[in-house]
């Protein structure tokens, strides 16, 4: 079981060292081994047994961290909820899971949906004295975490995730990431999601220190990687984009990091660029995955200068693919739907068989993403299949056009989606954000953009936003929330 593999094995070998730091409060191995032990205690007083799913709705604090043990401790499922949910899209998440429980921030949005025991953090005391509390459950089939998508192109699905897969990930991340005892890890993106949750049990069974933030901003960061000497962390493009162009970043001693990894998204190689000329001691490493199976590829630091379009190669034990319509492996070169199999992927989603029939074929998980592997055997990640324009029968991906739009220093944010047009079925648009005090026109976009693209790729409609672009959770920005908005604006102009 994961609390055998990680805290188990941490509090053994390290019990004196600092395992969890925030600026409230700071925690050995030993310390936080006993903490668990006393909230998996109070659970079980609360009638929680194996099986039972307990829905998370917390800020990055420390206690996250501690409750997700305890529920690894007792075989309980974690539902961690993604605290940017609109209210309708998390009663879905509570109707669709069923949780025995909930225990929430009084900060936070609360729920509609709301299950018969509820728990709010910072009012409600979640520790009793440790001698009542079950052993731990060792079953690696077990489920871990129901883990619900982003929802970026629908409602938001329950992926199951045992413990198994996510020791599987734990492996893979130390082979692209490697940690070393004494390491300190931040968890700067939101530990909801799977491009941090794996790194709550990976932190502890190298012995790494796990600092948190409750939120993730420039400042915050700088003063935290500053303070406690971080070492490792993890964020997703649009974090990294609004890191570097912090003005005040330079006046942080950040040579204490020693590695980022990115990932949730492709990074456009200028800003890939940016990233190495101003933080240039930095070790950056991309990894590729999803929800439904955490990383699958991985680039290296030293690989970005050759291909920084590339999301790297796959993980030792893992099979990527690009596939054909039928389902059959196309040649290098050549584009296709990506697909993948190994012991991180899911065994499904929750309560949801017609679903998980769709997501695979011939054993193979289907990603929902379109690229292509080279010569060498590098991935490329074009875009998502439902994201993918087709204008007058040409297939263009937006990822290939935000990466040149990324090119001009004024751009912040860039998205670029299809809208509908009688004429060709649908036309580029690209909707932008400029760094304050910086100036560009449409025209200077689309030239720029001409000069790199063919004419049909070429966005035909830009439009500029003074505020940032709608994102999940996890820092994706949300086409589907952009092309609705366009959507009721072309309703509101015609009516």
């Amino acid at each position: 079981m994961i609390h055998t593999h990680s805290l188990g094995r941490a509090a053994r070998y390290y019990p004196g060292r600092t395992a969890l730091v925030s600026e409230r409060k700071r925690s050995t191995f030993r310390e936080l081994h006993d903490r668990v032990e006393s909230i998996a205690a109070a659970l079980s007083k609360h009638g929680f047994r194996t099986g039972d799913r307990l829905a998370i709705l917390l800020p990055n604090e420390p206690e996250y961290i501690e409750i997700i043990y305890a529920c690894a401790w007792l075989g309980v499922i974690a539902v961690p909820l993604n605290t940017r949910l609109a209210g309708v899209e998390m009663d879905h998440i509570l109707a669709d899971a069923r949780p025995r429980g909930l225990i929430r921030h009084s900060s936070l949005p609360v729920p509609t949906v709301r299950p018969s025991l509820e728990l709010v953090l910072d009012r409600d005391p979640l520790t009793i004295p440790s001698g009542s509390c079950p052993d731990s459950v060792y079953d690696p089939d077990a489920i871990l975490a129901l883990v619900y998508t982003s929802g970026t192109t629908g409602r938001p699905k329950g992926v199951v995730m045992t413990h198994a897969n996510v020791l599987a990930n734990v492996h893979f991340l130390n082979y692209w990431m490697p940690y070393e005892e004494g390491g300190v890890y931040l968890h700067a993106a939101p530990m909801f999601h799977i491009v941090d949750f794996p790194l709550l049990f990976a932190a502890p069974a190298f012995g790494t220190c796990q600092v948190t933030i409750p939120k993730f901003g420039a400042q915050s960061f700088c003063e935290t990687v500053q303070r406690e000497r971080v070492s490792h962390t993890v964020l997703v493009p649009t974090m990294i984009n609004l890191l570097i162009q912090y003005p005040e970043l330079k006046k942080y001693n950040l040579t204490s990091l020693k590695r980022l990894a990115y990932g949730g998204s492709p990074m456009a190689p200028e800003l890939i660029h940016r990233t190495r000329d101003i933080l240039p001691n930095l070790k950056l490493v991309q990894g590729y995955g999803l929800s439904e199976t955490g990383f699958l590829t991985g680039l290296l630091d030293q690989e970005h200068k050759d291909r920084p379009r590339s999301c790297g190669r796959p993980c030792p034990g893992i099979d990527v693919r690009a596939v054909d319509q039928a389902g059959k492996e196309v040649a290098a070169g050549q584009r296709g739907e990506l697909v993948a199999r190994g012991a991180n992927v899911m065994r499904g989603y929750w309560n949801n068989p017609d679903e998980t029939k769709l997501a695979f074929r011939d054993g193979l998980f289907r990603t929902g993403d379109v690229g292509y592997q080279d010569e060498a055997g590098y991935f490329y990640i074009l875009d998502r299949l439902k994201d993918m324009i087709v204008t007058g029968g040409e297939n263009v991906y937006g990822g290939e056009v935000e990466a040149v739009i990324y090119e001009l220093p004024a751009v912040r944010e860039a998205a670029v989606f299809g809208i509908p047009d009688p004429q060709w079925g649908e036309l580029v648009m690209a909707c932008v954000v400029l760094v304050p005090g910086k100036t560009l026109s449409a025209d200077e976009l689309i030239s720029h953009c001409r000069r790199s693209l063919a004419n049909y790729k070429v966005p035909r409609r830009v439009e500029f936003s003074d505020l940032e672009l709608p994102k999940s959770g996890s820092g994706k920005i949300l086409k589907r929330i952009l092309r609705d908005r366009f959507w009721t604006h072309q309703q509101q102009a015609t009516a």
